[in-house]
């Protein structure tokens, strides 16, 4: 079956075509945000797949919205990392970091007390962010408030700021780097209309709303090569108050320039609810004519509709998420034919052991 068939590519060589999608998990040392040895364990544990994409990883100090969610900024959370990928390697895997910076999708308690940035100053409704503190000491979900503009100085910055990222997460080890263009975050601002109202260069049209992606693209591939650099956006998910109209054309925009940079891949989050909107099949035509590198889709895949669309040609690889969670050896389950197990113990995010390394292998 296609699924478990090599893939090599002169950018990628993985040894299957699934891909572990990236999962908030929220279990790093604090304070620091520090990766640690049971991030180790639990990546280590699904090194069987293609190829893993970690959580999202902040890029700064201030490209936080959730609690315990790990950074690739300082010389801690590198050497955290280290340990993340060594395991990985020594178990045959192998390993991209996932960068982000969430933009509006935040709170004053990850922003020293301000605002969050965004494109524009506009709140997203119905947005709530994980906050564990003194008045949340148990973990909840809150709103998030109204942010602030970025100025000019802000975005060169931020550019700046992902590029940096992108050489620490190399010192750590990682083979790669995806950079979060999606899923309402800050990238995913720029580029969608009810969150960009700017009427400078990065807003309007189409060409500006992709300009602040394609500068963290182009920077991130100056200093790490465009070989090692993949891009995650999400043209049919309109959660976190994200529903433009323009979004399908602007991202195929953006994979028409992400093609000519030569990327590793492009990465599709596509919306996994029950009620979702199906992914127009001209859409994954038009997205293969303006897009000449690899295609990651990630969404509710089966073993059926993820040979089905690696052999239709939309595709070349397929992400799994939930399922990874408490099956470690989902790639030797779904070959085998094998039950997987459910997940139905110890917290999504935040905690320990408990719903995060301790699910075995099948036997």
């Amino acid at each position: 079956m296609s699924l478990f068939t090599p893939y090599k590519t002169t950018k990628l060589s993985l040894s299957n075509r699934m891909v572990m999608a990236p999962m908030t998990r929220s279990r790093t040392t604090q304070p620091g945000n520090i990766p640690n040895e049971m991030m180790a364990q639990y990546y280590a544990q699904r090194a069987s797949t293609g190829l893993i994409i970690t959580e999202a990883t902040q890029i700064s100090d201030d490209s936080q919205g959730y609690s315990f969610t790990p950074g690739v900024y300082t010389p801690e959370q590198i050497l955290g990392w280290q340990k993340v990928t060594s395991a990985v390697h020594e178990s045959g895997g192998k390993i991209f970091n996932q960068l982000w910076h969430v933009g509006r999708v935040s709170h004053p308690v990850f922003q020293q007390g301000l605002a969050p940035m965004a494109p524009s100053a506009i709140k997203p409704t119905d947005t709530q962010v994980w906050v564990v503190d003194a008045e949340h000491p148990d973990g909840q979900m809150v709103d998030c408030p109204v942010p602030r503009e970025m100025t000019y100085q802000d975005i060169k910055r931020v550019v700046n700021d992902f590029a940096d990222a992108a050489e620490n997460a190399i010192e750590a080890g990682f083979d790669g780097v995806e950079i979060h263009g999606g899923n309402g975050y800050l990238i995913d601002q720029f580029l969608r209309t009810n969150s960009n109202h700017r009427t400078d260069s990065y807003g309007g049209s189409r060409e500006n709303r992709t300009r602040f992606l394609m500068e963290v693209i182009a920077e991130v591939s100056q200093r790490v090569g465009a070989d090692k650099v993949g891009v995650r956006l999400a043209p049919f998910v309109t959660f976190k108050d994200m529903d433009c109209p323009d979004i399908v054309n602007a991202i195929l925009l953006a994979a028409e320039q992400l093609s000519q940079l030569g990327i590793a891949y492009l990465h599709l989050s596509e919306a996994d609810w029950d009620d979702a909107p199906q992914i127009p099949a001209n859409f994954r035509v038009k997205l293969r004519e303006v897009f000449k590198g690899t295609i990651i889709v990630a969404g509710r895949y089966d073993t059926v509709r993820a040979c089905e669309i690696i052999d239709s040609g939309y595709a070349d690889l397929v992400a799994f998420g939930r399922a990874f969670i408490a099956n470690p050896d989902l790639p030797f389950r779904l070959q085998t034919g094998k039950p997987l197990a459910d997940f139905d113990k110890g917290p999504l995010f935040g905690g320990g052991a408990a719903g995060y390394t301790d699910y075995p292998n099948y036997s």
